[in-house]
């Protein structure tokens, strides 16, 4: 009896395993087999497999590390505050191109759209969903699928959010859950222990800022160890470089993701004075820096940048890219895109490499022009920097 229960308990193992081999297989093809049929059967989910023509960098340190691509993929402009977009097909492609190309950090938020950034992230990265890890954010308040400019990160609030986003991004966990905006009505700290909760709950990995100060930086990471902040930053735009930032992340250890690193297209030098905006579907009209006049005198930035990479086989997008990539190998710029032209460009910024000299002559030769225009209007001003 003993030798058939044993048997039984065999055939059923063997059957068990079996099935997780066949799940692994049709999850992740390319992943090690042994690796995914364990992360089946002990219900964690395998890491995104690496791509060799890819470089893979570390955002946080200890518990709080996300190993991800050297560039991450922002899908805002796929559906949102980007002016006309390609059909859906098309927009497929590209996200389908760049995961194929290595690429496993994708960034979204539930204001995007509001709320369809989410969902067509959500079914578009849902064939590799053991391939790539897809960030979101949490904090603008949304009432009746519409952003209210308000901000509320109350811990009930965030739960709720958070519970939304998983089954539009249709994931049972949050690789990294940003709070986007600070909430000055809710403290940071009761923010990072919700995120902590969420996170032994399994519903979150990890979590990260967006457009804070260093003092909120130490409040939430000593509450509950962040993975990484993220804030604009660019040749045009190098706040964090001066107000402690940066210093901050690198003290603590924690990652840096750029947002904007080509300053919303301006320095590709496909943007210029006579672009004419879609009225009802880019912020870009709204943003001093993005109004004629000071297109016309900041073009002379992006000048600079194409006189420099011409003699070094560089567009003026990967100059933009390759100076952030360069700055520490602890920072993801997040560019988006929806041409598989430009994927591509980004991309090959990964191939080149320049010395530290040749960095500080562009730093020099950009800071000599004053940049002209501010990044936000004044209401947009005031939900940064807390």
């Amino acid at each position: 009896m003993k030798e058939e229960n044993k048997e039984g308990i065999s055939r059923r193992g063997f059957l068990k395993t079996a099935a997780a081999f066949g799940a692994a297989l049709t999850i992740q093809p390319a992943i090690n087999k042994v690796q995914a049929a364990n992360a089946v059967l002990n219900g964690t989910s395998a890491s995104p497999v690496k791509n060799k023509d890819m470089q893979y960098r570390t955002l946080g340190t200890g518990k709080a590390a996300f190993d991800v691509s050297a560039l991450g993929f922002g899908v805002m402009g796929m559906t949102y505050n980007r002016s006309q977009y390609p059909d859906k097909k098309t927009r497929q492609r590209v996200i389908a191109e760049a995961v194929d190309r290595g690429v496993t950090l994708f960034d979204t938020a539930i204001i995007y759209g509001p709320l369809n950034n989410e969902e067509f992230a959500g079914e578009v990265l849902a064939p590799y969903k053991n391939r790539v890890n897809v960030t979101t954010k949490f904090g603008h308040e949304v009432i009746n699928g519409k952003g209210t400019g308000r901000q509320d990160s109350r811990p009930a609030t965030i739960r709720r959010y958070c519970e939304e986003s998983l089954r539009r991004l249709r994931i049972d966990s949050i690789p990294m859950f940003y709070q986007h905006r600070f909430d000055r009505n809710t403290p940071i700290e009761e923010v990072a222990q919700c995120i902590g909760d969420l996170i032994k709950e399994g519903k979150v990995q990890r979590w990260g800022l967006c457009e804070v100060s260093p003092e909120t930086i130490r409040k939430a990471h000593a509450v509950q160890p962040l993975t990484a902040i993220q804030s604009e930053y660019h040749l045009m735009h190098r706040l964090v470089e001066e107000n402690g930032v940066l210093d901050t992340c690198r003290e603590l250890g924690i990652g840096f993701v750029p947002y904007s690193p080509i300053n919303r297209g301006f320095l590709g030098g496909c943007i210029n004075e006579y672009t004419v905006f879609d009225p009802n579907n880019d912020n870009r009209q709204t943003l001093p820096r993005f109004q004629p006049e000071a297109m016309r005198a900041n073009y002379r930035i992006v000048n600079v940048l194409q006189d420099f990479g011409r003699t070094r086989g560089m567009t003026s997008a990967q100059v933009a890219l390759g100076w952030l990539l360069q700055k520490a190998p602890w920072i993801v710029p997040i560019p988006g895109t929806t041409k598989l032209s430009h994927l591509e460009e980004n991309l090959r910024t990964l191939d080149f490499t320049l010395s530290e000299s040749e960095w500080k002559e562009l730093e020099q030769r950009v800071a000599a022009i004053p940049v002209v225009g501010d990044r936000y209007n004044a209401e947009q001003q005031k939900q940064v920097g807390h």
